[in-house]
């Protein structure tokens, strides 16, 4: 057998490297930093607590008139986070999905 050459040390180490990392670099995680950090942006531009406590409480409908007019008075930024840790967020729920009906189909097999 030919002994290991150094571009093929090399090659696998950047390959060990890369299969060890794929975890932390996937979609999945990618969406729920982009969530985390949209929320930490709303939260340092809104004072969260005072949303919730002028909010009404036992009408839905209210409720949604509520969060539409806060939305709709927002400066931009605001929205765009809001709107950026939405989609995060429904992104986030795609991704987990699809990995809990592979995963059962997989067990089923």
């Amino acid at each position: 057998m030919n002994p290991e050459s150094s571009i093929e040390r090399v090659v696998m180490r950047r390959v060990h490297r890369i299969h060890r990392l794929r975890p932390f670099i996937s979609n999945g995680a990618l969406a729920a930093l982009v969530a985390l950090l949209a929320l930490y942006g709303i939260g340092r531009e809104v004072w969260v607590a005072r949303v919730f406590q002028n909010m009404p409480h036992n009408d839905p409908v209210a409720i949604s008139r509520f969060y539409l007019a806060a939305f709709d008075h927002t400066r931009l930024v605001v929205q765009a986070l809001a709107v950026t840790a939405f989609g995060a967020v429904i992104y986030l729920a795609h991704e987990s999905a699809k990995v809990i009906s592979n995963t059962l189909i997989a067990s089923r097999a």
